[in-house]
């Protein structure tokens, strides 16, 4: 494992900004991914934006540190799952 995997594995697990739930990433279903990241985004005392922000920021974060790791599957999933927290925060889906 390099240097930058070992920061992107410690930020994903200790940010700041979320208390994740363990396993969110490869949740099957990006509705539950969804929803476990709002949760975790809701109930937050040390985020410093707010909930759908933290959410979606941690969803793009790990989408962008996966890179080329990620299957065409698991991509479409987590990218299916910001969809879904749009609609969970009643924000519009993008086109």
């Amino acid at each position: 494992m390099d240097k930058s995997e070992r920061w992107s594995q410690k930020v994903t697990e200790s940010s700041d900004s979320l208390d994740l739930e363990q396993g969110v990433f490869a949740l099957e279903d990006p509705r539950e991914i969804a929803r476990s990241l709002k949760k975790s985004a809701e109930e937050s005392k040390r985020r410093k934006s707010d909930p759908y922000r933290s959410a979606m920021s941690m969803l793009t974060f790990y989408i962008n540190r996966a890179g080329k790791q990620l299957t065409t599957t698991q991509r479409d999933r987590l990218e299916a799952a910001k969809d879904e927290l749009r609609v969970l925060f009643g924000r519009p889906r993008k086109n």
